[in-house]
């Protein structure tokens, strides 16, 4: 009992050592998120549940801890820019979590029924991978991964890009945003090894998963990348950028870091990505994506890639795009045609439990993704199914971060089947065949419930999202 409980304690385990953990996406500099140097990859084992298991030994605190305590730690419900305030709600049909500044969205916006591959129309794409005029070396990694035939989203802009233009792409999730900048980019790099491109996301999840795109698009190429991102020790990120790079990959916060310590440069960016824009602006990073906009060169290649541009996202572009840029819009309706959108009704708490519990029950064999609005919310709901016999896993912004690199890693492996996670795990990630999203809080706006949803009904795929509301009496 004594081994397991060390074995599967995720919060009384020493923290581990990031500071040599390093950032470089290609041997023998690799990446602190990359496969080879990964303390949370594929071998990792998957969190059981175990009836013997003392509750204060696996959530890391006393039963006697005071109400919103956590490990020695403030409460969840503090402001982190990673999650939401508040503790939990339940007013009028908007579901649970803090609702203050959240726009009303409509129920019947969460209803609709997903449109047949057959009912599709067909998308003529201008060139397949085959045939695209890259090193050949890049060409058989993406051949590797499967790439044929482009997305429309890909079609039209590895072309534009590859002429060098700035571009604004556009589309739904799930559709290859992440290859449609780097294929071109990793192909001018190639021509010219002095090009070095910054990329900036908004969360470590998506930087991350940017990374291992990068990583498998790049082998047998010499072409470098650094991932700057909070969670992980900045020593070993300031030695990986003094070795050399050809990518940064990296979160604002972070790379302001470097910057004031006079560790980057922007001045050496040539090229820039800014990718899902709008969630960096809606957690508040418009000073910093400003001033390292202001320090860019003025000749640069900027490309902005996202699922949404709403006016502040167009404000901020104007600054940096040059005029004759090019703008490719490829979605297809406010969400995806691959999903079978629903709702749940709930008249109380221990309902909305329990209609989870059915849910997750019938979806046993698949992959379940949960979102919450507040992380506390989120480590709640998580001992709850975990007690139950759930094999769950959870992810927010107050989790160190080879603690949601595991937990993401062992959910994309199927070795756990459930995920409660906030909006952390709403943008970008693409992780494999989840065939139910759940949100079991009402999302703050519409983009929100867009980019969740987003999560299944991918490459193709089919997918099902069921939004709990509450309604008094039902």
């Amino acid at each position: 009992m004594q081994d397991f409980n060390k074995k599967y304690n995720r919060f009384d385990r020493p923290r581990q050592s990031v500071s040599e953990r390093g950032g470089l996406a290609r041997a023998p500099r690799q990446s602190s998120e990359g496969q080879s140097t990964s303390t949370s990859g594929a071998t990792s084992a998957p969190r059981a549940y175990n009836p013997d298991r003392p509750q204060a030994s696996r959530f890391g605190a006393s039963k006697f801890a005071p109400r919103g305590s956590f490990s020695g730690r403030p409460s969840f419900g503090g402001g982190s820019r990673f999650g939401s305030r508040g503790g939990r709600s339940f007013g009028g049909n908007r579901g649970g979590g803090n609702r203050r500044g959240a726009e009303y969205i409509d129920e019947s916006k969460f209803i609709k029924k997903a449109v047949v591959s057959e009912e599709q129309p067909i998308y003529k794409h201008k060139f397949i991978f085959p045939e695209l005029a890259v090193n050949s070396a890049l060409k058989g990694n993406i051949l590797r991964k499967g790439y044929n035939i482009p997305t429309p989203i890909q079609d039209q802009t590895i072309p534009v890009i590859m002429e060098g233009k700035d571009v604004v792409g556009v589309a739904n999730t799930g559709t290859g945003k992440t290859a449609a900048f780097l294929i071109p980019l990793i192909e001018k790099i190639n021509k010219d090894g002095r090009q070095k491109v910054l990329i900036i996301i908004p969360t470590r999840e998506l930087a991350e998963q940017i990374n291992d795109e990068l990583y498998l698009l790049t082998k047998n190429m010499r072409i470098y990348s650094v991932v700057c991102i909070g969670g992980n020790g900045i020593s070993g990120q300031i030695r990986n950028i003094r070795n050399g790079f050809n990518f940064i990959i990296g979160t604002p916060g972070r790379l302001k870091d470097l910057m004031d310590r006079r560790i980057l440069n922007m001045n050496v960016f040539q090229n820039i990505v800014l990718d899902e824009v709008d969630r960096m602006l809606d957690m508040g990073f418009v000073d910093e994506i400003k001033n390292i906009i202001s320090l860019l060169p003025a000749e640069k290649q900027s490309l902005f890639f996202s699922a949404t541009v709403d006016n502040k996202v167009d404000a901020l572009m104007r600054t940096i795009l040059k005029p004759d840029y090019v703008k490719v819009s490829v979605v297809q309706g406010t969400t995806s045609q691959n999903v079978n959108q629903n709702v749940v009704y709930y008249k109380d708490y221990e309902e909305k439990q329990n209609k989870l519990k059915e849910l997750v029950d019938a979806k046993a064999d698949g992959k379940v993704l949960v979102f919450v609005n507040t992380k506390r919310e989120v480590d709640r709901l998580d001992k709850m199914l975990y007690e139950s016999k759930y094999s769950v896993d959870s992810i927010h912004g107050d989790k160190r971060q080879n603690m949601r690199k595991k937990a993401i890693d062992n959910f994309k492996a199927g070795r756990t089947n459930i995920l409660i996670a906030t909006d952390v795990a709403a943008r970008g990630l693409d992780i494999p065949k989840v065939s139910l999203v759940v949100n079991y809080d009402v999302p703050n706006n519409f983009q929100d419930y867009i980019h969740r949803i987003g999560r299944t009904g991918r490459a193709n795929e089919m997918g099902d999202a069921l939004t709990f509301v509450r309604k008094v009496g039902v």
